[in-house]
C-alpha cells in the first residue's frame, strides 16, 4: 500500500470541498440547460475539469448530484428569504415582511441562477426518490411563506377573501420564472425588485384615489 505524504493528504482534503463545490456547480448549469437525463456523470466531470473516474470520490451516483442541485436551489434562496426578513426590526409591518421575502426570494433566484432554474427545470423529470427526498427541503420553504401569510391575515393585512396556499403558489411561482426572463441590464436589481413587489401588493391597475 502505497502512503501518501502528509503535506499530500492535506492538500487533498483541502481540494476537495471546493472540487466538489465545482462538480455542483457545472452539474447544475448542464442540468439546467440540457435536463437531467441527457446529462451524463462525464459531461459534468469534464465541465467540472475533474477525471470521470475521479467524480465517485465526491458523490456515489449522478442521483446524488442532482438531490445536492435540488436542495442546494431552495436552500440557498430559503436563506436569503429568512436573512431580510430577520433583519427587519421586531415591529415590522407584515407588509414589510412580505415585501422582504419578495426581495429575498429574487436575489437568491437571480444570483443563482443555475441551482435555481434547474430546480425549475427539471423537477418533473427527476426519478421518484429523488423527487421524493427533496420535497421535504420544498415543503419546508413552502411551510415558511405559509406561516408569514397566515400572520399577515391574523393581523389584517392580508385580503381575506383569498386562501393563504392560494396566495403563496401564485407568488412564489410569478417569482420563481423571472430567473428565466429577468435581464440585469434593463435597470438595477432594486428597481426590478420595487416593481415586482408592488404589482404583488397592487395589481397592475390603477386605483381610484378617492
Amino acid at each position: 500500500m502505497t502512503i501518501k505524504p502528509r503535506s499530500e493528504s492535506a492538500a487533498n482534503a483541502t481540494e476537495a470541498p471546493v472540487t466538489r463545490e465545482r462538480i455542483l456547480l457545472e452539474a447544475a448549469r448542464l442540468f439546467r440547460h440540457h435536463g437531467f437525463a441527457a446529462t451524463t456523470l462525464r459531461e459534468v466531470a469534464d465541465a467540472a475539469g475533474v477525471k470521470a473516474g475521479s467524480i465517485y470520490y465526491h458523490f456515489e451516483s449522478k442521483e446524488e448530484i442532482l438531490g445536492e442541485v435540488l436542495d442546494k436551489g431552495i436552500t440557498i434562496v430559503a436563506e436569503t428569504v429568512r436573512a431580510r426578513i430577520n433583519a427587519l426590526p421586531e415591529n415590522a409591518s407584515w407588509r414589510d415582511r412580505i415585501a422582504a421575502g419578495i426581495e429575498g426570494h429574487l436575489w437568491g433566484m437571480l444570483h443563482h441562477g443555475d441551482f435555481t432554474s434547474a430546480n425549475i427545470r427539471i423537477y418533473g423529470q427527476i426519478p421518484t426518490n429523488a423527487k421524493n427526498r427533496h420535497k421535504v427541503v420544498r415543503r419546508a420553504y413552502a411551510d415558511y411563506w405559509d406561516r408569514l401569510f397566515e400572520s399577515a391575515l391574523a393581523c389584517g393585512e392580508l385580503r381575506q377573501d383569498a386562501s393563504t396556499s392560494v396566495i403563496r403558489l401564485f407568488v412564489i411561482g410569478a417569482l420563481n420564472w423571472t430567473v428565466e426572463w429577468y435581464n440585469p441590464q434593463r435597470g438595477s436589481f432594486q428597481e426590478f425588485s420595487r416593481q415586482i413587489t408592488a404589482i404583488v401588493f397592487d395589481g397592475i391597475l390603477t386605483h381610484d384615489k378617492a
